[in-house]
């Protein structure tokens, strides 16, 4: 059970942060398993529990992240991660398609959804969705306005694909995007209710999950169709 990330997790990632190196990290691997993996592994297992059994109807799989950095993006930054994450995604343990993401680093952490694939077919979809019905989208980012605080992370077109008001423009001319939260590391990430407010987060972007469900499945059967 998930009880809290505690100063020793900050001191642990502000260690790796500025000593990203073999020796340094073998040195506190047991620092990293107490005070990062084994709370984040339960943080996982606890929230998912908790959207299962709010969402019963959403196949929702874990996917956490590795401390080892991919040996294709060691280069300049050292053979570990800087920050470690998890995601929720659909039938898979792999972190695809529309996710829910929770981040912790040294300096913040962070929680959303959203879609990572820069996919120029999906995304082309994504806005004939929004096109088809611009008045459903509309409402879910006026109720994410309501509670306000979140920003949107991916590149934007240089060219705009159109035109579709203050509100909405943000979202329609992004080649990928998540929105979340994100937050300075202060107290409240060494609470215990940590997998609840999550889980409400959480349930607050279910219709958004569902909408980029909704195109990043027609997207791959239209895929299927083509070949």
């Amino acid at each position: 059970m998930f009880q809290g990330f505690t100063e020793e997790t900050t001191e642990f990632l502000m260690g790796i942060t500025f000593n990203n190196e073999r020796s340094w990290f073998l040195e506190h691997k047991q620092d990293f398993e107490r005070f990062l993996h084994g709370p984040i592994k339960e943080l996982t297992s606890d929230t998912l529990d908790l959207i299962q059994k709010t969402f019963p109807e959403e196949d929702l799989w874990p996917h956490i992240s590795r401390i080892y950095r991919d040996a294709r993006r060691v280069y300049g930054k050292g053979p570990y991660q800087d920050n470690m994450w998890f995601t929720f995604q659909r039938g898979t343990t792999k972190s695809i398609g529309p996710v829910f993401w929770f981040e912790i680093t040294a300096f913040s952490y962070s929680y959303g959804v959203g879609i990572w694939e820069q996919d120029a077919k999906l995304m082309k979809i994504f806005r004939e969705e929004i096109d088809r019905d611009p008045t459903s989208f509309t409402q879910m980012v006026q109720k994410l306005d309501a509670i306000g605080g979140y920003r949107l992370y991916g590149d934007m077109y240089k060219k705009l694909k159109g035109r579709q008001g203050t509100l909405l423009e943000p979202w329609y001319n992004r080649k990928s995007f998540s929105v979340g939260w994100e937050f300075s590391l202060d107290a409240s990430i060494y609470e215990k209710d940590l997998p609840q407010r999550l889980l409400e987060v959480f349930s607050n972007l279910m219709p958004m999950y569902r909408f980029f469900r909704k195109v990043y499945d027609f997207a791959a059967e239209t895929q299927e169709e083509e070949f």
